[in-house]
Order: C-alpha cells, then structure tokens, then sequence
C-alpha cells in the first residue's frame, strides 16, 4: 500500500530544509522536495543530505509532479518563496511569493488537503502598529510592509483570508508569520544569512565584529530589537501543523521576546568563549527608511492551538548553532 506524501516546496532552502529533517524524522510519510539547488559550491544540497526524501524536483515540474501524484500528497508544507527583502525585481517577487501560493492553495482546496505557508513578519512593517496577528480580513488589510516582499506575502495572506471566509479553503491550513529566524542550513542564503552567521567568521578568528548604529534618539547603537526564534523551533511548529487538519488561520512565530542585536553578538562571542569586541557602522542608505527597530510576536493564538513545546531562550539557542553546527566541519542539519 502507498505511503502518504508530504511536498515541501523551498525544501533544500533554510527552514523548508530543517522541516523536512523533522518530517523524515517522524516518519508518518514520505516526504518529497520542490526546489532548486543552484551550483553545487553553495553548498546548499547538504541541507538534504542526511534525509530520506523520495523525490526532488525543480519549480518548473510541480504542477506535472502534482497531476501524478495526486491521490498520495496528504498536505503541502509552502516555503519556497523569494525571500530576499532587498530583491528590485517586484514582478518577480509578485509571481513567485503571490502567484504561486494562489495556485497551491487552489490545488489543496479543491482536493480537500492540507497546506502550510509561510508568511512574514515583515508584513508588519515598522511595527507602529503592534505584532498582534489578527487574521480577520480588516486587520490583515490594515498592515503596511516597508517592502516589496513583505507586501507579496500580506497580499497572500489576504487572499487566503478571503478565499477561506468565501467557503474556498484546504481543509486544514496555516500561514506563519516567521520573526527572525537564524540556525543550521542558512549557509547558501549569502548576504540574507542570520547576523549569528555572518558574525562568526570573525568571532572564530579572534576578531571584532560590526553592528548597525542607531539611526533613532530612542534606541542605542545595537539596541534595535528583533524576536530571533532558532529554526529548530520555527520547523517543529510547521511540521506540529501538518498534522492538524482542523487548523485554519494565520499565525506568529516568534519566542514572544524580543532582543537586541548587541545581546545576539554578546552571546555568539559568549558561544565561543570569548569577551565581545563590537563597534558600529552606519547603516545602509539603502535600507536605512525601510528598517525594523523592534519586532516582538505575540504567540497567545499559536498556544491557544495546543503547542506547547517551549522556545530555546537567545543564548540557548545561539550556544546551540555555535557549538553544534558553526564550530564544526559541517554546519548542515
């Protein structure tokens, strides 16, 4: 008898990689990749190597892929995305972020599955008017992303918002608005990297590191602020979900705790044994009105679904990426 079928799209990316280490894990069914891996000295197909899949394909096949295995796939977990908040091409952002999702949550809706997607944090936009994620169709309106891809990723969430209040919907399904997300198999992501990766080079070498300075009278160099949530935790959620059919909404995840940037660089130093050593440098015109001083998730509807699973604290889980995966000779999950 065939097994279930889980696709994870984005699957050879950051989180979609560490969902399907959990998937495999688990072991209740097969679970097949939609990505591309690019050249093969990014690197980016050891964030699969250890796991069992049964299938990897390109973006281009997914559609083909879906006709002929249509009575097995039980749920798709959505990760593939452009996720790169400094991509120019806002066409391409829309087509890949808005278009497709359309398609798959059209897919899954029409054949009574399940479907995971990410969302953003970054649909939020500077924050002023709080992290609360309220899924109702007026709030999601009310959101202003500072970018394009956060407004491709508020534009789904309204879509599906929308579509599920109309009687159109998967039969389970979740959007997650993913904070900032840092651990194992973000090597490839290159300038989009974790601060703790781009940082640790420099930590392991002995050397002192560079943070953004403020350019607001209300926070201090390196004070600005961010909800970091390590992977692990981000693909435990995503994987919990897959599982729940009776799920429908959209929801944060994040700790529920934000931090600072000079608290994530102390405790990379601190991973690594050593006093800090931090200055600070402009930030980039470019990206400088369309910064984020402070995100903080509200996690109340997450737990009101039933995960109760704790959070790794910054330090835990910074000491964790470090002394497990940055230290060594292969940082993949």
């Amino acid at each position: 008898m065939s097994r279930d079928l889980i696709l994870v799209t984005g699957g050879a990316g950051f989180i979609g990689s560490n969902i399907v280490a959990d998937l495999c894990e688990a072991g209740r069914a097969d679970v097949a990749v939609c990505d591309r891996l690019e050249g093969a000295e990014t690197g980016k197909w050891r964030n699969l190597a250890r796991h069992d899949i049964v299938d990897l394909f390109p973006p281009e096949g997914l559609m083909e892929w879906l006709g002929r295995h249509e009575g097995r796939v039980r749920a798709i977990v959505h990760m593939g995305a452009i996720s790169a908040t400094t991509e120019p091409d806002a066409d391409l952002i829309l087509s890949t972020n808005f278009g497709l999702s359309k398609t798959l949550w059209d897919w899954t809706a029409a054949r009574g599955r399940t479907l995971v997607y990410a969302s953003s944090a970054a649909t939020y936009g500077d924050g002023t008017a709080g992290f609360d994620d309220a899924d109702d169709y007026a709030s999601l309106k009310a959101l202003r992303p500072l970018n394009a891809y956060g407004w491709s990723k508020a534009l789904f969430d309204l879509y599906a918002r929308r579509e599920a209040d109309r009687g159109h919907a998967p039969a389970g399904w979740a959007g997650l608005k993913f904070f900032n997300v840092y651990g194992p198999n973000e090597g490839h992501k290159g300038a989009m990297k974790s601060v703790v990766a781009q940082i640790w080079p420099k930590v392991a070498a002995g050397e002192a590191v560079s943070l953004f300075q403020s350019h607001r009278l209300d926070y201090a160099d390196g004070g600005q602020s961010r909800d970091f949530v390590h992977v692990r935790d981000a693909a435990a959620v995503a994987a919990w979900l897959v599982d729940r059919p009776d799920v429908a909404g959209i929801y944060n995840l994040g700790t529920g705790t934000a931090r600072s940037f000079l608290d994530l660089a102390r405790a990379t130093f601190a991973a690594a044994g050593r006093d800090p050593q931090i200055h600070f440098v402009p930030t980039p015109e470019v990206i400088r009105d369309k910064y984020q001083y402070f995100t903080e998730a509200r996690m109340e509807r997450l737990r009101g679904l039933g995960y109760n699973a704790s959070f790794l604290t910054l330090e835990e889980g910074v000491n964790d990426y470090v002394t497990r995966f940055l230290s060594t000779a292969d940082p993949h999950r």
